[in-house]
């Protein structure tokens, strides 16, 4: 055990300045002395440099990843002005993302001596030091203070202090040896019975403010989420050992039924047949810890990867006859209330967390938390919920990748902490996940509820046009040109006067804005593309009313967008809008009976502009209106150039899309008003943009 109380992760809005400063050097210099204690574990030199598994780099690599941080995250904050040794913040700075089980890292990489890293950390050292030191410090520390730089350095320090030790955990146990500061806990016992404990139904918000921080927070801990759980049980303890014994005897790892498809996919690869820190000897089953082997505790939380833990619940549930599974999030939330567990460290009861108990895992019995024991620590808790962005998620300019490449539905969230989780980590608000074949000092308990855990949206938008139109039609207005669906809807309401608003189409909708925008007016409206991938969107939008979406930069760099119908005023007019997915040439009969139709930069973009404008009447009541809108860029891949509008000589005079327009149109409709331009902003990049102006006509059905 550490020989002083390992420093919590200090508040931002603490005492005064000066001893907030020394409160900060001190969490560094801590953290930093036992990080590099973790390494005087490994035995030697060559367990540097030997994989502890395929999947991730040599420990080498995490010795240097650290300090490396610092020196690229402060040079790209502005706070340092050259580079400390820029060999190693390149071959240092990017770890290992197991992709998948399967996805084995064969890079060749001419690592450094130890010796030269330490040096490396050294300088390192000394640089955080003096910055510390002198950089001005205000009454409280945001998310754009300087000082969000330095702590992010120190907390990432600490999740590799973690991270770390579970890869010298794999490591064989000749390339270990013990410490004294990293003494496991010595008391191991049979596997107290587990019962469930009922946990009434809960409503909560959650999502910290970055106007607010109180502690440092990484991306994904911000924004605001809204929880509601219906009442569930759950188990009193974290399953032990023991317990998961009976599974493993019972054939679990051998019944592909109780298993998913990506979690038999990795057992089947890992020949996995019991957990993986378990090992088989001749007296019985023995406990690898990080730096030994030890008789099975069985009354200590078992530790396995999530797939594991869901096959688990899958065989209780066969054997109980009951909806047993992981906690969702809210869940987890729900129950750390219940039992009158805090958010923030210095809230948080006795538990064996952030060293300040062992080096290991302890009894599952020890450390009650109201009626529940191990709320939080001894192990990591898996959830059923893959990570999301609370709504307002943004990322920090400073590390815009720490989160958002775990929003795939393939990284589940786990909670509360292990024995060696401080900093952040210790923090019930964090939000860590990992895929689900990883490992970290990871267990689990369960629920039994009825309800499923159905996870929230977690996808960013990715698909480039549809992102580019999210933004054009939601998104930031550029160079002072307004919303161009937004000002369509409105010259459209504008024109309807007092006209009947029953009924609107808008026909070649995109991604919706105009649809919704024509929905403050009318009592409904149908939005309808040809593009599903478009009318998902509005859907989405509809449904969920929030959208998120990656916008190019530059290169493979993207921004991250969100957007919200409430932050527009269209959350109350979204019930009144249907999407639909349609060709506008070949329109089916039930889309008829309109007062008003709008055509937004639609008819340039036909195969047979001639046959969609000719049977519109059919489509709008006497009396109602048509508004088309055209930027007139005839293009051969989208019309053939027998089958324009306009834009080419007839009997030897310029023939425009309007005179077409007045051409298919006059017989049924009569134009009201002169034709107007509207201009509209697409952005491509971030210094690449479309500015076009589109030719707007207003029709009245005769």
């Amino acid at each position: 055990m550490s020989p002083v109380p390992f420093p919590s992760t200090p508040l931002l809005n603490g005492p005064e300045s000066e001893a907030r400063r020394r409160e900060i050097l001190d969490y560094f210099h801590a953290t930093w002395e036992r990080y590099e204690s973790l390494f005087e574990t490994l035995a030697g030199d060559e367990a540097y440099y030997v994989k502890p598994i395929p999947l991730r780099h040599p420990l080498i690599f995490y010795f240097g990843h650290t300090a490396t941080f610092f020196i690229n995250k402060l040079v790209l904050a502005g706070l340092v002005a050259g580079r400390v040794e820029p060999r190693f913040e390149s071959m240092f700075a990017i770890g290992v993302d197991e992709m998948s089980w399967d996805d084995l890292d064969d890079a060749r990489y001419d690592w450094p001596p130890v010796e030269a890293v330490r040096a490396y950390r050294g300088q390192v050292r000394a640089l955080v030091d003096g910055l510390i030191r002198r950089l001005p410090l205000g009454p409280a520390i945001g998310w754009d203070d300087p000082w969000w730089v330095i702590l992010m350095g120190i907390e990432h320090e600490r999740i590799h202090l973690e991270t770390s030790s579970v890869l010298i955990r794999q490591h064989a146990l000749h390339y270990v040896r013990p410490h004294p500061a990293w003494a496991p806990c010595r008391d191991a016992g049979p596997a107290p019975d587990n019962a469930l404990v009922a946990v009434p139904a809960a409503g909560f918000v959650l999502g910290r403010d970055r106007a607010d921080p109180k502690i440092y927070g990484w991306d994904n801990e911000f924004g605001r989420h809204a929880a509601s759980t219906a009442a569930f049980e759950c188990s009193r303890q974290l399953v032990s050992n023991g317990e998961f014994l009976a599974f493993v005897e019972a054939g679990g790892y051998a019944d592909d039924s109780l298993w998913s498809e990506e979690g038999a996919a990795w057992k089947a690869y890992a020949r996995a047949g019991h957990p993986t820190f378990w090992v088989r000897g001749d007296d019985g089953w023995r406990l690898r810890l990080m730096l030994e082997e030890v008789a099975m505790p069985w009354n200590w939380p078992v530790e396995t990867n999530c797939h594991e833990a869901q096959a688990y619940c899958a065989w209780l549930a066969r054997r109980s006859g009951r909806p047993v599974r992981l906690p969702s999030e809210d869940e987890w939330h729900a129950l750390r209330r219940f039992a009158g567990v805090g958010e923030l460290p210095a809230e948080l009861p006795p538990a064996n967390l952030g060293l300040a108990g062992f080096a290991s895992s302890c009894p599952v019995d020890r450390h009650a938390h109201g009626p529940l024991f191990d709320v939080v620590g001894n192990v990591w808790q898996w959830l059923a919920t893959p990570t999301y962005p609370f709504d307002g998620f943004a990322v920090h300019p400073i590390y815009d990748d720490f989160t958002t490449p775990t929003f795939d539905d393939r990284h589940n969230l786990i909670k509360g902490g292990s024995w060696i989780s401080c900093g952040n980590e210790a923090s019930p608000l964090s939000r860590y996940a990992f895929r689900r074949h990883f490992f970290q000092h990871a267990g689990f308990r369960y629920v039994v509820a009825e309800a499923p855990a159905a996870p929230p949206p977690s996808h960013y938008e990715t698909d480039r046009l549809v992102a580019e139109y999210a933004e054009f039609h939601y998104g930031a207005e550029y160079f002072g040109v307004p919303n161009f669906p937004r000002a369509l809807a409105e010259l459209a309401i504008a024109a309807l006067g007092d006209r009947p608003a029953r009924r609107a189409l808008d026909i070649g909708c995109a991604t919706g804005r105009a649809s919704f925008e024509l929905a403050r007016r009318f009592d409904s409206v149908t939005g309808l593309d040809f593009s599903a991938r478009f009318v998902g969107v509005g859907t989405q939008l509809k449904e969920g009313g929030r959208l998120r979406y990656t916008l190019v930069e530059e290169g493979e760099l993207v921004a991250y967008r969100e957007v919200a119908l409430a932050d527009l005023g269209l959350a109350d007019v979204a019930p009144r809008v249907e999407f639909y997915q349609g060709d506008a040439c070949n329109l089916k009969p039930v889309f008829a009976g309109y007062d008003l139709v709008l055509a937004a930069n639609l008819v340039d973009r036909l195969y047979d502009p001639a046959r969609f404008l000719a049977g519109l009447h059919e489509r709008i009541v006497p009396g109602g209106l048509l508004v088309v809108a055209t930027p007139c860029t005839w293009l051969e891949e989208h019309t053939k150039r027998a089958d324009w509008l306009g834009g080419f000589k007839k009997d030897g005079e310029n023939f425009t899309t309007l005179d077409g327009l007045q051409a298919v149109l006059g017989a049924n409709f009569r134009r009201l008003g002169e034709a107007r331009e509207v201009p509209f902003v697409i952005r491509e990049t971030k210094r690449k943009f479309q500015h076009t102006l589109s030719e707007v006509t207003v029709w009245e059905r005769r």
